[in-house]
Protein backbone atom coordinates (compact mmCIF):
# COMPACT_ATOMS: atom_id res chain seq x y z
CA UNK A 1 0.00 0.00 0.00
CA UNK A 2 1.17 3.54 -0.68
CA UNK A 3 2.09 6.06 2.09
CA UNK A 4 -1.66 7.77 1.50
CA UNK A 5 -4.89 5.95 0.90
CA UNK A 6 -7.91 8.01 -0.77
CA UNK A 7 -11.42 6.49 0.76
CA UNK A 8 -13.98 6.31 -2.02
CA UNK A 9 -17.48 7.59 -1.74
CA UNK A 10 -20.54 5.74 -1.65
CA UNK A 11 -23.82 6.63 -3.00
CA UNK A 12 -25.35 3.62 -0.86
CA UNK A 13 -25.71 1.88 2.14
CA UNK A 14 -23.18 -0.36 2.64
CA UNK A 15 -24.14 -4.37 3.35
CA UNK A 16 -21.23 -5.33 5.37
CA UNK A 17 -20.06 -8.71 6.62
CA UNK A 18 -16.35 -9.12 8.18
CA UNK A 19 -14.12 -11.67 10.04
CA UNK A 20 -12.03 -9.21 12.28
CA UNK A 21 -8.30 -10.46 14.28
CA UNK A 22 -8.66 -11.57 17.47
CA UNK A 23 -8.43 -9.15 20.30
CA UNK A 24 -5.06 -7.59 21.13
CA UNK A 25 -5.50 -6.83 24.68
CA UNK A 26 -6.89 -10.02 25.55
CA UNK A 27 -3.74 -11.29 23.01
CA UNK A 28 -0.98 -9.96 24.86
CA UNK A 29 -2.47 -10.76 28.05
CA UNK A 30 -2.78 -14.29 27.28
CA UNK A 31 0.66 -14.60 26.23
CA UNK A 32 2.13 -13.63 29.51
CA UNK A 33 -0.27 -15.70 31.40
CA UNK A 34 0.41 -18.68 29.27
CA UNK A 35 4.32 -17.90 29.44
CA UNK A 36 4.04 -17.44 33.16
CA UNK A 37 1.94 -20.79 33.19
CA UNK A 38 2.98 -24.44 34.22
CA UNK A 39 2.97 -26.34 31.12
CA UNK A 40 2.64 -26.07 27.19
CA UNK A 41 -0.33 -23.48 26.55
CA UNK A 42 -2.11 -23.70 23.22
CA UNK A 43 -3.51 -20.03 22.50
CA UNK A 44 -6.31 -20.11 19.47
CA UNK A 45 -7.43 -16.87 17.95
CA UNK A 46 -4.95 -15.24 18.25
CA UNK A 47 -4.21 -11.54 16.61
CA UNK A 48 -0.94 -11.14 14.69
CA UNK A 49 0.34 -7.51 14.55
CA UNK A 50 3.12 -5.68 15.39
CA UNK A 51 2.17 -5.36 18.94
CA UNK A 52 1.60 -9.14 19.53
CA UNK A 53 4.67 -10.29 16.94
CA UNK A 54 6.80 -7.99 19.56
CA UNK A 55 5.22 -9.80 22.57
CA UNK A 56 6.32 -13.36 21.10
CA UNK A 57 10.09 -11.65 19.66
CA UNK A 58 10.28 -10.57 23.39
CA UNK A 59 9.16 -14.40 24.82
CA UNK A 60 11.47 -16.14 22.64
CA UNK A 61 14.71 -13.51 22.81
CA UNK A 62 14.00 -14.46 26.85
CA UNK A 63 14.67 -17.86 25.85
CA UNK A 64 10.44 -19.12 26.31
CA UNK A 65 9.70 -22.02 23.75
CA UNK A 66 7.28 -20.49 21.27
CA UNK A 67 5.79 -21.47 17.83
CA UNK A 68 3.07 -19.89 15.83
CA UNK A 69 0.85 -20.04 13.05
CA UNK A 70 -0.51 -16.84 11.55
CA UNK A 71 -2.35 -18.79 9.09
CA UNK A 72 -4.21 -20.71 11.72
CA UNK A 73 -4.26 -17.82 13.93
CA UNK A 74 -2.79 -20.17 16.88
CA UNK A 75 0.35 -20.46 18.97
CA UNK A 76 2.36 -22.90 21.31
CA UNK A 77 3.89 -21.54 24.71
CA UNK A 78 5.95 -23.62 26.93
CA UNK A 79 5.53 -21.86 30.45
CA UNK A 80 8.14 -22.36 33.16
CA UNK A 81 5.97 -21.70 36.44
CA UNK A 82 6.47 -18.05 37.07
CA UNK A 83 10.26 -18.43 36.28
CA UNK A 84 12.01 -16.82 33.21
CA UNK A 85 14.64 -18.86 31.14
CA UNK A 86 17.28 -16.57 30.37
CA UNK A 87 18.51 -14.84 33.59
CA UNK A 88 20.28 -11.89 31.68
CA UNK A 89 18.97 -9.90 27.67
CA UNK A 90 17.25 -7.73 25.99
CA UNK A 91 13.34 -7.64 24.38
CA UNK A 92 11.68 -4.80 22.28
CA UNK A 93 8.48 -4.01 22.52
CA UNK A 94 7.92 -0.87 20.08
CA UNK A 95 4.84 0.59 20.29
CA UNK A 96 2.81 -2.04 22.49
CA UNK A 97 1.51 -0.71 25.46
CA UNK A 98 0.55 -3.88 26.39
CA UNK A 99 3.77 -5.66 25.71
CA UNK A 100 5.83 -2.64 27.71
CA UNK A 101 3.76 -2.62 30.69
CA UNK A 102 3.04 -6.22 31.12
CA UNK A 103 6.87 -7.44 30.49
CA UNK A 104 8.61 -4.71 32.45
CA UNK A 105 6.55 -6.01 35.33
CA UNK A 106 7.51 -9.40 34.61
CA UNK A 107 11.42 -8.60 34.46
CA UNK A 108 11.11 -6.27 37.35
CA UNK A 109 9.70 -9.47 39.51
CA UNK A 110 11.88 -12.30 37.84
CA UNK A 111 15.52 -13.12 39.27
CA UNK A 112 17.35 -11.28 36.25
CA UNK A 113 18.92 -8.64 34.69
CA UNK A 114 17.51 -6.95 31.27
CA UNK A 115 17.52 -4.14 29.04
CA UNK A 116 13.81 -3.07 27.83
CA UNK A 117 13.74 -0.97 24.83
CA UNK A 118 10.81 1.10 22.63
CA UNK A 119 10.23 2.70 19.99
CA UNK A 120 10.29 6.46 20.18
CA UNK A 121 6.22 6.65 20.16
CA UNK A 122 6.70 4.34 23.07
CA UNK A 123 9.42 6.04 24.79
CA UNK A 124 7.03 9.39 25.12
CA UNK A 125 4.20 7.09 26.91
CA UNK A 126 4.14 7.37 30.75
CA UNK A 127 5.38 4.26 33.15
CA UNK A 128 6.75 6.37 35.90
CA UNK A 129 3.49 4.97 38.16
CA UNK A 130 4.55 1.15 37.54
CA UNK A 131 8.51 1.81 37.97
CA UNK A 132 7.83 3.37 41.43
CA UNK A 133 5.68 0.31 42.33
CA UNK A 134 7.83 -2.25 41.31
CA UNK A 135 11.21 0.08 42.88
CA UNK A 136 8.81 0.02 46.50
CA UNK A 137 8.98 -4.05 45.96
CA UNK A 138 12.65 -4.53 45.15
CA UNK A 139 13.35 -4.09 41.51
CA UNK A 140 16.29 -1.76 40.36
CA UNK A 141 15.84 0.75 37.17
CA UNK A 142 18.43 2.61 35.19
CA UNK A 143 17.10 4.69 33.49
CA UNK A 144 18.89 4.70 29.35
CA UNK A 145 17.55 7.65 27.99
CA UNK A 146 14.46 10.43 30.11
CA UNK A 147 14.10 9.36 33.51
CA UNK A 148 10.72 7.83 34.06
CA UNK A 149 10.64 6.57 30.60
CA UNK A 150 11.95 3.81 28.42
CA UNK A 151 14.58 2.49 27.85
CA UNK A 152 15.41 0.70 30.62
CA UNK A 153 17.80 -1.21 32.52
CA UNK A 154 15.84 -3.62 35.13
CA UNK A 155 17.28 -6.10 37.69
CA UNK A 156 15.12 -8.36 39.19
CA UNK A 157 14.04 -8.55 42.87
CA UNK A 158 12.62 -11.95 43.53
CA UNK A 159 10.14 -10.09 45.92
CA UNK A 160 7.97 -12.39 48.38
CA UNK A 161 5.29 -11.05 50.52
CA UNK A 162 4.12 -7.36 49.19
CA UNK A 163 1.88 -3.80 49.51
CA UNK A 164 2.91 -2.34 47.20
CA UNK A 165 0.83 1.41 45.71
CA UNK A 166 -0.23 2.27 42.48
CA UNK A 167 -2.12 5.26 40.57
CA UNK A 168 -3.76 4.18 37.54
CA UNK A 169 -5.08 7.08 36.23
CA UNK A 170 -2.69 7.61 33.26
CA UNK A 171 -3.26 4.03 32.50
CA UNK A 172 -4.93 0.42 33.81
CA UNK A 173 -1.98 -1.24 32.12
CA UNK A 174 0.06 -0.51 35.16
CA UNK A 175 -2.71 -2.72 37.65
CA UNK A 176 -3.14 -5.44 34.92
CA UNK A 177 0.73 -5.80 34.94
CA UNK A 178 0.90 -6.27 38.62
CA UNK A 179 -2.15 -8.53 38.85
CA UNK A 180 -1.33 -10.82 36.37
CA UNK A 181 2.72 -11.13 37.19
CA UNK A 182 1.69 -11.32 41.32
CA UNK A 183 1.54 -15.62 40.75
CA UNK A 184 5.61 -14.65 40.54
CA UNK A 185 6.10 -13.73 43.73
CA UNK A 186 6.47 -16.43 47.09
CA UNK A 187 3.91 -14.82 48.87
CA UNK A 188 0.57 -12.82 48.57
CA UNK A 189 0.30 -9.56 46.76
CA UNK A 190 -1.76 -6.36 48.03
CA UNK A 191 -2.27 -3.73 45.71
CA UNK A 192 -3.64 -0.75 47.27
CA UNK A 193 -5.09 1.56 44.78
CA UNK A 194 -3.79 5.57 45.86
CA UNK A 195 -5.87 7.22 42.84
CA UNK A 196 -9.62 7.94 41.98
CA UNK A 197 -10.14 5.55 39.70
CA UNK A 198 -9.68 2.24 40.85
CA UNK A 199 -11.27 -0.09 38.36
CA UNK A 200 -11.71 -0.35 34.34
CA UNK A 201 -12.94 -2.54 31.78
CA UNK A 202 -9.42 -3.47 30.72
CA UNK A 203 -8.94 -4.47 34.46
CA UNK A 204 -11.59 -6.69 34.62
CA UNK A 205 -10.70 -8.77 31.07
CA UNK A 206 -7.61 -9.30 32.97
CA UNK A 207 -9.25 -10.56 35.99
CA UNK A 208 -11.59 -12.51 34.13
CA UNK A 209 -8.74 -14.20 31.82
CA UNK A 210 -6.95 -14.80 35.19
CA UNK A 211 -9.68 -16.18 36.45
CA UNK A 212 -9.86 -18.61 33.30
CA UNK A 213 -5.92 -19.85 33.76
CA UNK A 214 -6.95 -20.40 37.58
CA UNK A 215 -5.83 -17.59 39.35
CA UNK A 216 -8.23 -15.66 41.34
CA UNK A 217 -7.35 -11.99 41.80
CA UNK A 218 -9.67 -10.80 44.55
CA UNK A 219 -11.12 -6.63 44.48
CA UNK A 220 -13.20 -5.19 47.54
CA UNK A 221 -14.21 -2.14 45.32
CA UNK A 222 -10.59 0.08 46.06
CA UNK A 223 -7.86 -2.73 46.30
CA UNK A 224 -6.76 -5.65 45.28
CA UNK A 225 -5.33 -9.26 46.76
CA UNK A 226 -3.89 -12.16 45.21
CA UNK A 227 -3.20 -14.82 47.72
CA UNK A 228 -0.04 -16.81 47.58
CA UNK A 229 0.01 -20.35 46.22
CA UNK A 230 -2.05 -19.47 43.20
CA UNK A 231 -0.64 -20.54 39.76
CA UNK A 232 -1.66 -20.31 36.12
CA UNK A 233 -2.76 -23.89 34.43
CA UNK A 234 -1.57 -24.45 31.05
CA UNK A 235 -4.13 -25.71 28.33
CA UNK A 236 -6.27 -24.42 25.63
CA UNK A 237 -7.48 -21.12 25.42
CA UNK A 238 -9.38 -18.86 23.04
CA UNK A 239 -9.29 -15.11 22.30
CA UNK A 240 -12.34 -12.94 21.49
CA UNK A 241 -12.35 -11.46 18.69
CA UNK A 242 -11.15 -8.06 18.65
CA UNK A 243 -14.17 -5.79 19.76
CA UNK A 244 -12.12 -2.48 19.04
CA UNK A 245 -11.94 -3.37 15.22
CA UNK A 246 -15.67 -4.65 15.27
CA UNK A 247 -16.76 -1.15 15.79
CA UNK A 248 -15.09 0.59 12.61
CA UNK A 249 -17.56 -1.55 10.74
CA UNK A 250 -20.34 -1.03 12.96
CA UNK A 251 -19.76 2.54 12.37
CA UNK A 252 -19.68 2.21 8.91
CA UNK A 253 -23.36 0.98 8.75
CA UNK A 254 -24.18 3.77 11.08
CA UNK A 255 -23.25 6.45 9.25
CA UNK A 256 -24.26 5.61 5.46
CA UNK A 257 -28.15 4.14 6.82
CA UNK A 258 -26.76 0.14 5.89
CA UNK A 259 -25.80 -2.77 8.60
CA UNK A 260 -22.64 -4.90 8.98
CA UNK A 261 -22.55 -8.14 10.84
CA UNK A 262 -19.15 -9.05 12.37
CA UNK A 263 -19.14 -12.86 12.14
CA UNK A 264 -18.44 -14.30 16.04
CA UNK A 265 -18.90 -11.04 17.69
CA UNK A 266 -21.79 -11.52 20.07
CA UNK A 267 -22.86 -10.06 23.29
CA UNK A 268 -21.46 -11.45 26.47
CA UNK A 269 -17.88 -10.49 25.37
CA UNK A 270 -15.75 -9.64 27.75
CA UNK A 271 -14.09 -6.59 26.18
CA UNK A 272 -15.06 -2.85 26.94
CA UNK A 273 -15.78 -1.30 23.30
CA UNK A 274 -19.07 -3.89 23.47
CA UNK A 275 -20.46 -0.20 25.66
CA UNK A 276 -20.55 1.51 21.78
CA UNK A 277 -22.91 -0.72 20.74
CA UNK A 278 -25.14 0.87 23.43
CA UNK A 279 -24.19 4.46 22.10
CA UNK A 280 -25.37 3.62 18.35
CA UNK A 281 -28.42 2.12 19.95
CA UNK A 282 -28.70 5.60 21.48
CA UNK A 283 -28.18 7.30 18.05
CA UNK A 284 -30.71 5.47 16.59
CA UNK A 285 -29.20 2.30 15.01
CA UNK A 286 -30.48 -1.37 15.45
CA UNK A 287 -28.68 -3.80 17.02
CA UNK A 288 -29.77 -7.08 17.17
CA UNK A 289 -27.55 -10.57 18.10
CA UNK A 290 -27.75 -13.34 15.31
CA UNK A 291 -26.52 -16.18 15.07
CA UNK A 292 -23.21 -15.41 12.77
CA UNK A 293 -22.82 -12.18 15.26
CA UNK A 294 -23.86 -8.88 16.07
CA UNK A 295 -25.57 -7.15 13.51
CA UNK A 296 -26.03 -2.89 13.38
CA UNK A 297 -28.42 -1.21 11.25
CA UNK A 298 -28.32 2.41 10.48
CA UNK A 299 -31.31 4.67 12.12
CA UNK A 300 -33.40 5.94 8.07
CA UNK A 301 -33.66 8.75 9.78
CA UNK A 302 -30.20 9.85 10.25
CA UNK A 303 -28.37 9.66 13.69
CA UNK A 304 -28.68 11.83 16.75
CA UNK A 305 -25.25 13.24 19.00
CA UNK A 306 -25.26 11.56 21.93
CA UNK A 307 -23.72 12.72 25.77
CA UNK A 308 -21.59 9.64 26.76
CA UNK A 309 -19.13 8.92 29.08
CA UNK A 310 -16.32 7.01 27.60
CA UNK A 311 -13.85 6.56 30.12
CA UNK A 312 -14.54 2.29 29.64
CA UNK A 313 -14.16 2.39 26.31
CA UNK A 314 -11.65 5.46 25.10
CA UNK A 315 -10.53 3.51 22.27
CA UNK A 316 -13.81 4.49 20.64
CA UNK A 317 -13.61 8.20 21.07
CA UNK A 318 -12.30 9.06 17.02
CA UNK A 319 -14.82 6.41 16.00
CA UNK A 320 -17.56 8.26 17.76
CA UNK A 321 -15.83 11.31 17.01
CA UNK A 322 -15.99 10.37 12.93
CA UNK A 323 -19.72 9.83 12.78
CA UNK A 324 -20.81 12.40 15.24
CA UNK A 325 -20.44 15.50 12.27
CA UNK A 326 -22.88 13.36 10.62
CA UNK A 327 -25.49 13.81 13.48
CA UNK A 328 -28.51 15.92 13.63
CA UNK A 329 -27.76 17.54 17.46
CA UNK A 330 -24.00 18.00 19.23
CA UNK A 331 -22.16 14.68 20.75
CA UNK A 332 -20.60 15.11 24.00
CA UNK A 333 -17.92 13.24 25.16
CA UNK A 334 -16.21 12.71 28.86
CA UNK A 335 -14.07 11.41 31.15
CA UNK A 336 -11.45 10.87 28.49
CA UNK A 337 -8.48 13.37 29.41
CA UNK A 338 -5.86 10.34 29.84
CA UNK A 339 -5.89 9.53 25.84
CA UNK A 340 -4.01 12.25 25.50
CA UNK A 341 -1.12 9.95 26.66
CA UNK A 342 -1.93 7.15 24.24
CA UNK A 343 -0.08 6.56 21.27
CA UNK A 344 -0.91 10.01 20.23
CA UNK A 345 -2.26 13.02 21.88
CA UNK A 346 -5.46 11.96 20.71
CA UNK A 347 -7.80 14.18 22.20
CA UNK A 348 -5.80 16.94 20.46
CA UNK A 349 -5.72 14.82 16.85
CA UNK A 350 -9.11 14.84 16.44
CA UNK A 351 -9.16 18.40 16.97
CA UNK A 352 -7.03 18.71 14.29
CA UNK A 353 -8.69 16.07 12.19
CA UNK A 354 -12.06 17.46 12.92
CA UNK A 355 -11.07 20.43 12.27
CA UNK A 356 -9.42 19.36 8.61
CA UNK A 357 -12.88 17.80 7.71
CA UNK A 358 -14.31 21.73 8.38
CA UNK A 359 -16.14 20.85 11.40
CA UNK A 360 -16.35 22.09 14.55
CA UNK A 361 -15.05 20.56 17.54
CA UNK A 362 -14.16 22.26 21.34
CA UNK A 363 -12.00 20.88 23.62
CA UNK A 364 -13.47 20.22 27.19
CA UNK A 365 -11.38 19.56 30.54
CA UNK A 366 -12.06 15.79 29.99
CA UNK A 367 -13.15 15.66 26.65
CA UNK A 368 -14.77 17.08 23.20
CA UNK A 369 -17.73 18.65 22.18
CA UNK A 370 -18.44 17.84 18.04
CA UNK A 371 -21.04 19.75 16.20
CA UNK A 372 -22.90 18.46 13.16
CA UNK A 373 -21.59 20.10 9.92
CA UNK A 374 -20.51 18.86 6.36
CA UNK A 375 -17.55 17.29 5.87
CA UNK A 376 -15.17 18.71 3.35
CA UNK A 377 -12.22 16.84 1.32
CA UNK A 378 -8.92 17.39 3.42
CA UNK A 379 -5.83 15.59 4.07
CA UNK A 380 -5.86 13.30 7.72
CA UNK A 381 -2.62 12.98 9.34
CA UNK A 382 -2.57 10.08 11.51
CA UNK A 383 0.17 10.57 14.09
CA UNK A 384 1.39 7.18 13.62
CA UNK A 385 -1.57 6.43 15.86
CA UNK A 386 -3.81 3.34 14.25
CA UNK A 387 -6.79 4.43 15.71
CA UNK A 388 -6.62 7.74 14.03
CA UNK A 389 -5.98 6.00 10.85
CA UNK A 390 -8.83 3.47 10.88
CA UNK A 391 -11.73 5.84 12.42
CA UNK A 392 -11.19 9.09 10.10
CA UNK A 393 -11.24 6.42 7.16
CA UNK A 394 -15.10 6.47 7.62
CA UNK A 395 -16.58 10.07 6.78
CA UNK A 396 -14.80 9.58 3.80
CA UNK A 397 -17.15 6.91 2.58
CA UNK A 398 -19.94 9.75 2.59
CA UNK A 399 -17.51 12.93 1.58
CA UNK A 400 -15.25 13.17 -1.64
CA UNK A 401 -11.48 13.77 -1.47
CA UNK A 402 -10.33 12.41 2.33
CA UNK A 403 -7.24 10.82 2.08
CA UNK A 404 -5.14 9.40 4.91
CA UNK A 405 -1.59 9.78 5.79
CA UNK A 406 0.51 6.71 6.15
CA UNK A 407 -2.35 4.43 6.45
CA UNK A 408 -0.45 1.44 7.18
CA UNK A 409 0.32 2.44 10.85
CA UNK A 410 -2.73 0.25 11.25
CA UNK A 411 -0.42 -2.26 11.47
CA UNK A 412 -0.08 -1.86 15.13
CA UNK A 413 -3.20 -3.78 15.74
CA UNK A 414 -5.30 -4.62 12.22
CA UNK A 415 -2.83 -4.32 9.44
CA UNK A 416 -5.62 -6.01 6.97
CA UNK A 417 -8.33 -3.11 7.84
CA UNK A 418 -7.84 -0.80 4.16
CA UNK A 419 -7.72 -4.16 1.85
CA UNK A 420 -11.00 -4.85 3.94
CA UNK A 421 -12.05 -1.62 3.34
CA UNK A 422 -11.73 -1.71 -0.54
CA UNK A 423 -13.38 -4.92 -0.45
CA UNK A 424 -16.51 -3.12 1.60
CA UNK A 425 -16.65 0.20 -0.98
CA UNK A 426 -14.96 -1.73 -4.11
CA UNK A 427 -11.72 0.78 -4.20
CA UNK A 428 -9.76 -0.69 -6.74
CA UNK A 429 -6.47 0.63 -8.56
CA UNK A 430 -6.35 3.91 -7.00
CA UNK A 431 -3.10 4.73 -4.85
CA UNK A 432 -0.94 7.85 -4.27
Amino acid sequence: MEDKYIVKKLNHPLDIRVTVPGSKSMTNRALLMAALSDGTTTLQGILFSDDSRHFLNALKALGFMVTYSEEDCSASVLGCSGRIPKKTGTVYVGSAGTAARFLTAMLALSDGEYEILASEQMEKRPMLPLFEALQSMGAQFTYLKEEGHLPVRVKGCAAEAMEVFIDISKSTQFLSALLMTAVMLKNSLHIHIVSAKTDGAYVRITREMMRQFGCIAQYDGHDYFIEQGQAYKAGTYVVEPDVSAACYFYAMAALTGGSAVVNHVHFGLMQGDMKFLDVLKQMGCVVEDTKEGIRVTGSRGGLTGVDVDMNDFSDQTMTLCAIAPFAKSETHIRNVAHISLQESDRLAAILHNLGRLGIRCEREDDGLVVYPGTCRACEIETYEDHRMAMAFSIPGLLTDGVVIHNPMCCKKTFEGYFDLLDEITGRTGVSI
